[in-house]
């Protein structure tokens, strides 16, 4: 079933982040939060922040070899969103593989999304991250078209 969701439809320009400058958990978390911010479709930034932390403490979306996939629902959003952010010198991030995170993937959808496409998406980003190429070659992607054409070649 999870060939049906396309990835790259829900990866915007917008929402990529080249270069996070934060170094700890809450602080990128916060800093990923930044570009939906700025379009103006997340109505409490406070309220989408303590829920992902929250969600953080049953167990760190740090899923290892360099990788993260904060994400939650929340009444603040209407859609679901994807932020991409890339850090080149790493963030301890308490992934489960104690290493630390270069590339960080957020995904936010409101509770009652039509189309039930939150865990297809999570999903469909665990698997393209787990080909250990592509893993790579997304970190050292130095803006979004890199990564856009890394993605669409798997």
């Amino acid at each position: 079933m999870m060939t049906s969701i396309n990835i790259v439809d829900f990866l915007k320009e917008e929402f990529f982040i080249s270069r996070l400058e934060e170094n700890s958990k809450e602080t990128v978390l916060k800093e990923l939060l930044q570009p939906l911010v700025h379009a103006g479709v997340i109505n409490s930034e406070s309220l989408v922040l303590e829920t992902l932390i929250k969600r953080e403490t049953l167990g760190s979306t740090g899923i290892g070899k360099g990788i993260a996939i904060p994400h939650c629902r929340t009444l603040a959003i209407s859609n679901l969103y994807i932020v991409v952010g890339i850090s080149t010198k790493g963030i301890d991030y308490q992934a489960i593989d104690r290493k630390h995170v270069h590339l960080f993937f957020l995904i936010l959808a409101p509770p009652n999304e039509e189309e039930s496409r939150y865990l297809p998406v999570l999903g469909k980003i665990v698997e393209i991250v787990r080909n250990s190429k592509i893993r790579r070659s997304l970190i050292k992607a130095k803006d979004y078209t890199s990564m856009i054409n890394i993605i669409k070649k798997e």
